[in-house]
């Protein structure tokens, strides 16, 4: 009796984290299919999917969920921009950002969890947050440049995890361009990285917001 009251919470906690990794999946290949042509790199909301997952999961499903997706891809199912899949992909011309996502989402996921365990961030931020909890009036009066501060107070470092994420995304992704196409270092950032800076940086505040809303919801 006292191995079945053990074990069912840790089946039941392995069982949640399955469906975490899983959902995750689903909702990278979602965010692929929503393309929209830049040159020879796609617009998509996976800069967006991937740092919203880094922020919302653990180290290990964070991974797992990026390695499923890209497993998937390999094998043929079309999970890559516009409905791709195959190995093709990975090894053609703008397969070195998927190869990045793995890196960059290792990097990012550990450095997250680094500053969480072995610094008082989590505790300053609960604190603002209780803050806010008991004085909304005071909150919701604040200035915009206020509530900007107040942001990155709160959410700064999983904002620099998604940029850690993305920068290795696009090294991996201008490597592999110049590689395939024979380019020079600025003519393959111009054409992979530049159009997208601005763009990525707002999907990863939007992502770190989302991200935030879904653990209050999941802790309530």
């Amino acid at each position: 009796m006292e191995s079945t009251s053990i074990s069912t919470p840790i089946a039941r906690s392995r069982t949640r984290s399955i469906a975490f990794v899983a959902l995750t999946i689903a909702i990278m290949a979602v965010s692929a299919w929503v393309t929209i042509p830049i040159g020879p790199i796609p617009f998509t909301l996976q800069m967006f999917a991937i740092p919203f997952a880094i922020v919302v999961l653990s180290p290990k499903q964070a991974i797992a969920a990026i390695a499923g997706y890209l497993i998937l891809g390999a094998i043929g199912v079309p999970v890559f921009s516009g409905m791709r899949g195959g190995f093709g992909v990975l090894a053609g011309p703008t397969g070195g950002f998927l190869w990045g996502y793995i890196f960059g989402v290792v990097a990012a996921a550990f450095f997250l969890q680094f500053v969480r365990t072995h610094t008082n961030w989590d505790a300053s931020r609960a604190e603002l947050a209780r803050a806010a909890a008991q004085d909304p009036a005071a909150a919701a009066s604040l200035s915009m440049g206020a509530r900007i501060v107040r942001f990155f107070r709160m959410a700064g470092v999983e904002v620099v995890a998604g940029v850690i994420f993305t920068a290795l995304a696009y090294v991996c992704g201008c490597i592999q361009y110049m590689a395939l196409m024979n380019v020079g270092v600025e003519v393959a950032f111009m054409a992979c990285c530049a159009p997208f800076i601005v763009l990525d940086l707002i999907k990863i505040v939007a992502a770190v917001l989302c991200a935030q809303a879904v653990k209050g919801a999941v802790r309530a």
